[in-house]
């Protein structure tokens, strides 16, 4: 079993510079100035959400740019990255689900001035980003193949697609690294370091996915292959801007490589919050699993268009979790400092520019389904299944803005099995059977009605779950 501890010695170079801070009087003076208990809560949403909102939306090009440039090839590309796109959205899943339990801990720890076990949180982080490296290394190495000859025979989906998601997912210590100390950052009100990280990966990734895929210039001509290198190659810029961002304020995080255990309880209250990030954030991308399963039934085009779909409603939800990035910590931070009007403030003024948003992207969805989807080189027959399914899946935008925001109130209150709930009602409990029982009995244009269906059933839990918690926690604050 490979030691984390050997593994950080490799990565991270941080070496013990004798400031032992937990209790130090520079900790203490920063923290008691901390601005999320404070400096006005508009002004404070707004600032410490855009920097993560914009991350949010560049590291969302990934997948998209990816995909754009993937489809120029052919529809048979595209549908192996499809296939593929589950298993990057789990990957994803697990460092921000975990960063997610450490955010929420240690803005809790801060809030209520618990400045020592705020560190050892952050300790904890990167030991727990390289473990979830370390199983998905092995997914990639192992499990690829049996993984992608349960969808399909076609040899060349196979094949581009293993090469993908073995590249993605035997690289990933980048992604995995880089979310978890962007996590401790926002943790501590600071968004400007992992935005720039986020953005500086993205515009190295745009610029080589077309160098890596056709072959232009000194660079060899790698097809799906080369946007798997071009996509690792942008992660591992974002995680040398991090990496020296946290060296730079190692005095304050004060990451340890040597002397360090896992501590039973401080894990326990990580994966409090953790564990339903993980799930929330995976159950996407099961249902996708499912969903591939059901559409390829009846044709590897309406794949693609799920695939499709899903990579162009990051630019409506993202920003949503970008959002959520800034409001959690300030709610988080409030909640612990028992300060009941802050937290409600943040919640309403982020329900509020959620709503807004999500209606917005609604029209966008039900005015311009076929120039979305000529973004992926969709041809008639691609067109034909996409655009009557786009225009009902975005029925469901507008509910779910609710749906978020509850999921970030419960979170933040250490209420993770709230905040998991939702998701599964929506996508698992709610989209996958009746998409089931809908294509089987009305045919394929049928099905993309599971998605508001199930968003309603999603948007009814979130209200309960909401009511539970003003009742019995924040109206007794």
């Amino acid at each position: 079993m490979v030691k984390p501890e050997k593994v950080l010695s490799y990565l991270f170079f941080l070496k013990k510079n004798g400031k032992h801070t937990e209790t130090g009087k520079y900790m203490n003076e920063t923290l008691s100035k901390n601005r999320m208990g404070y400096e006005p809560v508009g002004k404070l949403l707004i600032s410490m959400s855009w920097p993560a909102i914009l991350s949010m939306m560049v590291n969302a090009l990934y997948n998209i740019i990816d995909s754009m440039f993937v489809g120029m090839i052919c529809e048979d590309a595209l549908s192996a990255v499809t296939y593929a796109y589950p298993v990057v959205m789990l990957n994803v899943a697990f460092a921000v689900g975990t960063g997610v339990g450490i955010n929420s801990l240690m803005s809790r720890r801060l809030g209520a001035g618990k400045i020592e076990e705020a560190q050892k949180v952050a300790n904890h982080g990167i030991r727990l980003a390289i473990m979830n490296w370390i199983l998905f290394a092995i997914f990639g190495i192992f499990l690829a193949k049996p993984y992608l000859h349960a969808y399909t025979d076609t040899q060349y989906i196979l094949t581009g697609g293993l090469h993908y998601m073995q590249i993605t997912n035997i690289c990933s210590i980048f992604v995995m690294t880089s979310i978890m100390i962007e996590r401790l950052f926002q943790a501590t009100g600071k968004m400007k370091v992992p935005m720039i990280a986020s953005l500086t990966g993205a515009v190295a990734n745009t610029i080589l996915d077309p160098l890596f895929i056709f072959g232009i210039g000194p660079f060899p001509e790698m097809g799906i292959e080369g946007a798997a290198v071009a996509t690792v190659l942008g992660q591992a810029f974002s995680f040398i801007i991090n990496l020296t961002s946290l060296k730079r304020h190692n005095d304050i995080f004060n990451i340890r490589l040597r002397g360090f255990r896992f501590e039973k309880q401080i894990l326990a209250d990580i994966y409090q919050v953790a564990f339903s990030a993980i799930v929330m954030q995976s159950i996407t991308s099961v249902m996708l699993l499912f969903m591939n399963g059901i559409l390829v039934k009846f044709s590897e085009t309406a794949v693609a268009v799920i695939g499709s779909y899903f990579r162009l409603q990051t630019f409506v939800f993202m920003p949503i979790f970008g959002m959520n990035q800034g409001a959690m910590p300030i709610m988080g931070y409030n909640y612990g400092a028992r300060n009941r009007d802050r937290l409600m403030k943040t919640f309403n003024y982020s329900f509020l520019i959620a709503f807004c948003y999500m209606t917005l992207g609604f029209f966008i969805f039900q005015l311009f389904p076929a120039q979305l989807l000529g973004l992926f080189s969709a041809g008639e027959h691609m067109l034909s299944i996409g655009i009557p399914a786009l225009k009902t899946i975005s029925w469901s935008f507008i509910m779910a803005s609710f749906c978020i925001m509850s999921i970030t109130l419960f979170q933040a209150t250490g209420h993770g099995l709230l905040s998991v709930m939702s998701p599964i009602i929506r996508q698992l409990l709610g989209i996958i059977p009746i998409a089931y029982i809908l294509i089987n009995s009305f045919g394929l244009n049928a099905v993309w009605l599971a998605f508001p269906i199930a968003e309603i059933m999603g948007t009814i839990w979130s209200i309960c779950g909401f009511a539970w918690i003003m009742k019995h926690e924040i109206k007794t604050m």
